[in-house]
């Protein structure tokens, strides 16, 4: 998935912007966003996409990234607006599928779930060059501390239902509601993005 911009991640403020935009004026504690996103995971669903959730974070970013730089946006609902952006990534992400960009779910060689970034199609490139995008992304994961890289990589762990249930025992576990361990996903796969992409253009 390719990134919103070279070097754009969302940020603590840009988030904050972003909840208070969604909610239009009465604080719903998050539960606006978490709502949003509900309602995005099932239109990507419904349109039988593979990555439903990557594609709903996608939207949600691109939102909360136009918000920051206009400051506001007018003449839509934020509903509306989401679900306006929400068609763009739909068409992107076909385009994507066919040509360019896959996601890398699984490490290979090491078993372990990893979460869908932003990174180079594996299709057109050789062997070594896919050891070096895999060393990337266990760099990347090693630069995180303990319990944020247990938390990203057991966040995208499953399947629909499976998914569901592992990410609530694991709200559990860091003694976390599900709406901040939304929030704190969002923000480590942020910087993940950013450091994969950094790295692979480097090497």
């Amino acid at each position: 998935m390719a990134l919103l911009k070279k070097d754009w991640a969302l940020n603590a403020g840009t988030f904050r912007q972003f909840l208070n935009w969604l909610d239009e004026g009465v604080d719903s504690d998050g539960d606006s966003y978490l709502e949003m996103r509900r309602r995005l995971v099932r239109y990507f669903d419904r349109r039988n996409c593979p990555s439903p959730d990557d594609l709903a974070d996608e939207t949600l970013n691109r939102v909360a990234r136009k918000l920051e730089e206009k400051g506001e946006i007018v003449g839509a609902s934020p509903a509306h607006y989401c679900y306006i952006v929400a068609k763009f990534v739909l068409l992107e992400s076909g385009r994507r599928s066919e040509h360019h960009h896959t996601s890398l779910d699984h490490a290979q060689g090491s078993g372990r779930v990893m979460p869908n970034l932003a990174v180079p199609s594996l299709r057109d490139v050789d062997a070594v060059a896919k050891e070096k995008l895999f060393d990337c992304l266990e760099r990347c994961l090693g630069k995180l501390q303990s319990e944020d890289r247990e938390m990203i990589l057991n966040y995208y762990r499953g399947e629909q239902r499976a998914k569901i249930e592992s990410r609530s025992k694991l709200a559990t576990r860091f003694g976390l509601t599900m709406n901040a361990l939304s929030i704190r996903a969002c923000r480590i796969r942020g910087k993940l993005e950013i450091c994969v992409s950094t790295c692979a253009r480097q090497r």
